[in-house]
């Protein structure tokens, strides 16, 4: 089997699947598909309000959708709904559009039907990639999940948050911003 199989694979799925996201995590090719209108919103949302709280003059930008290179495996990389990054991402290019860990600040995943590849799967990878916070809008269980402190595999801090909540953004990610658990979950005012 040609060595590059895999990555071979998950370029023909791509070309195969418009508006699927395909992503390999942990040696494995993962399909997702178009998410629904709500999740949309949110990452819109999140997005435009990091950009509302001086993103772009504390030199980061939020920008959905972009590929993070993992060290999980030779050709692993995952897609993350919103990413807030630092400005000089682009010179961190490594293939496929997809970027070296240490300029993520933060990833934001909404969950969909494949809830638990972004509440388990992505949870270790992110945090072996060192990805300082990962923000999990859990759909499924109706809450939000903000991990810290990335070593070893694992995310040393959980906060959770509730509807009727206000969500904090650690002071790690270099932008003050807080933001409604339920606009969050909703996706919408």
């Amino acid at each position: 089997m040609h060595e590059s199989s895999l990555a071979d694979a998950a370029d023909r799925l791509w070309e195969e699947l418009p508006g699927h996201r395909v992503e390999i995590l942990n040696g494995s090719i993962v399909v997702t598909p178009p998410p629904d209108g709500p999740h949309q919103e949110t990452c819109y949302d999140v997005a435009f309000e990091f950009k509302e709280a001086g993103a772009r003059e504390a030199g980061l930008r939020a920008v959905p959708g972009i590929g993070l290179w993992l060290p999980t495996g030779r050709d692993d990389y995952a897609i993350p709904d919103v990413s807030v990054v630092t400005y000089d991402y682009k010179d961190a290019l490594v293939e496929k559009n997809c970027y070296a860990p240490h300029v993520f600040r933060l990833v934001l995943e909404v969950t969909s039907s494949n809830w638990s590849n972004d509440t388990v799967i992505k949870l270790k990878t992110y945090a072996e990639a060192g990805v300082p916070v990962y923000v999990i809008v859990d759909r499924e269980h109706d809450q939000i999940l903000v991990h810290t402190d990335p070593e070893g595999g694992h995310y040393g801090a959980v906060t959770p948050y509730k509807r009727g909540t206000t969500v904090l953004m650690p002071p790690i990610v270099g932008v003050g911003l807080e933001l409604s658990a339920d606009r969050l979950l909703d996706g919408d005012d």
